[in-house]
């Protein structure tokens, strides 16, 4: 990685985040997917950060955005019950679409464009992606924590430095 380039360095950095939030959803024990925690069930919580990250990251102004085939109207709010169930299966291939769209963004995206604005967004594309790294790890510290205090487990993070697994791994610390 060539660190005095900033896309290098964002790259790099998401990839980790990305690896580390399949890890966490790995992790919740099926026995948690749909116990509530501030009255929500565990998968919604992670299905918020899930659909802040698709479509805030890019650009939510993007009038093309599509909802995936799963949302239903305020599926993605912390403040509405839901009216369905989504299966660990459904997080997951949502995950997976999610991913293969940052990572293909990420593949385009230069230094020169990161303090520009995507069309029909009031903020830049740098702003947007230090605001998800935010919220993103807000709620992931959430899911962790609901993950630590039901289990007395600890999911694997790679910090700054790990090497990506590439084989069989433990799942936590």
């Amino acid at each position: 990685m060539e660190e005095n380039l900033l896309v290098e360095i964002i790259k790099d950095q998401t990839y980790r985040a990305l690896w580390e939030v399949k890890n966490v959803i790995d992790c919740v024990p099926d026995e948690l997917w749909n116990k509530a925690y501030c009255e929500m069930p565990c998968w919604k919580h992670i299905y918020h950060m899930l659909h802040s990250l698709d479509l805030w990251f890019v650009n939510p102004g993007d009038k093309d955005y599509t909802e995936p085939d799963i949302h239903e109207k305020e599926l993605n709010s912390l403040d509405v019950i839901p009216s369905k169930y989504l299966l660990r299966e459904e997080i997951n291939h949502y995950f997976s679409d999610i991913d293969i769209k940052i990572k293909t963004y990420l593949s385009q995206l230069t230094d020169d464009q990161l303090l520009d604005s995507p069309p029909d967004c009031e903020y830049n594309r740098f702003t947007l992606i230090l605001a998800q790294f935010r919220h993103l790890h807000s709620h992931m510290g959430m899911i962790m924590g609901f993950i630590i205090d039901d289990t007395g487990l600890w999911p694997r993070v790679l910090g700054l430095e790990n090497s990506f697994p590439i084989e069989e791994y433990q799942r936590y610390f």
